[in-house]
């Protein structure tokens, strides 16, 4: 694991309760309660805040620069240090973290936001495939999970009735979660795309989050018990999906092992693995035993709201760690198909 030279913690998260629709609420309306419960948790003004950086998709929203909105729910007066990324806030965080890491900032503002609801996200992502030989084919997110998941059944790693006690696990899990969109028991039901079923895919709705850096000792004031990254880092597989085996995640494994992740064992790991499929792909790449406590708060199988669920893993496991619920907690992100970019972050509480 690298030695950096600050140390950096995730002092506050906050969420919305995520909804298959808010034709009520538009961006702005959407993000700002959640900015200003993050605030609040920290008793930081935005004035206080060093660096501000948010993750969205100008194509959910269907405007270019559309992030421009939300900053009315930032404020940006006085002026503030601003920044975007066109991904999951979980590479916002990145960001952040290397902007406290240069020393430019003591604290940061990470938020991220996307609204599914008005289109078709299914097509919407198809727009991140290979422009000449996959795009024009219209290839959906569930018609390429599906290649990946009859790939693991057909090298033996899993099969439906697996991938189902993964579904039923999650949403379980997410009956204590007051912000998760699907909780208990859901039905299977039919295939989606064959070999995944209805149940083994993730909802489509919205929702925001947004998590708050502080550097050293002002971690320590702001928060008791400060979720610490000991390492964090992204790596990325092939565009081409013939280039890659789908039921592996080198990039994932990398990430891993140059954030520390296998330096010591974790207790809790938070996988944004929006098919039931992925998790077993990320489980074997992560090296996660049966003695990992795996999604707690239900994952992206009960709530995915588009760029900011990866996000989301973050908070939900530096959260555990505040109410001292996890010692040593591993968070994942993905963007593109069938786990094509991938994020890993270790977080810590303060050794007794």
């Amino acid at each position: 694991m690298p030695n950096h030279a600050r140390e950096v913690a995730v002092v506050a998260f906050a969420q919305s309760d995520h909804r298959r629709h808010t034709d009520d609420l538009s961006e702005v309306e959407m993000v700002m309660p959640v900015l200003h419960e993050v605030l609040d948790r920290t008793g930081l003004t935005t004035g206080e805040i060093g660096f501000t950086c948010s993750g969205s998709s100008d194509y959910l929203a269907g405007r270019a620069f559309s992030f421009t909105m939300t900053l009315d729910g930032v404020g940006a007066w006085p002026p503030i240090s601003e920044s975007h990324v066109e991904m999951d806030g979980a590479w916002a965080l990145y960001e952040a973290w290397v902007k406290i890491q240069t020393g430019e900032a003591d604290t940061a503002l990470v938020y991220a936001y996307g609204k599914s609801s008005p289109g078709s996200v299914r097509d919407v992502l198809t727009r991140q495939l290979d422009p000449y030989y996959l795009a024009p084919l219209w290839p959906d997110a569930v018609a390429l999970a599906a290649l990946q998941a009859q790939a693991l059944i057909d090298a033996g790693d899993t099969d439906e009735a697996a991938l189902a006690a993964i579904a039923a696990r999650s949403r379980t899990d997410a009956a204590a979660n007051p912000h998760a969109q699907l909780r208990g028991p859901v039905p299977q039901g039919g295939h989606e795309v064959a070999p995944l079923r209805t149940g083994d895919c993730p909802p489509i709705g919205d929702g925001a989050a947004a998590v708050i850096l502080a550097a050293g000792d002002t971690a320590r004031r702001l928060c008791d018990r400060p979720a610490w990254i000991t390492g964090i880092d992204h790596r990325i597989e092939a565009h081409g999906l013939g280039l890659r085996d789908l039921t592996d995640a080198p990039s994932a494994r990398l990430a891993a092992e140059h954030a520390g992740a296998f330096e010591a064992p974790v207790d809790t790991a938070e996988l944004h693995a929006p098919f039931t499929s992925q998790e077993v792909v990320l489980r074997k790449a992560l090296r996660l035993d049966g003695t990992v406590r795996i999604n707690p708060s239900g994952g992206p199988l009960a709530a995915n709201p588009m760029m900011a669920a990866g996000l989301i893993r973050i908070g939900e496991a530096a959260a555990r760690i505040h109410r001292g619920e996890s010692r040593r907690a591993l968070a994942h992100a993905t963007s593109g198909p069938c786990l094509q970019q991938n994020l890993v972050a270790v977080l810590e509480g303060d050794k007794a």
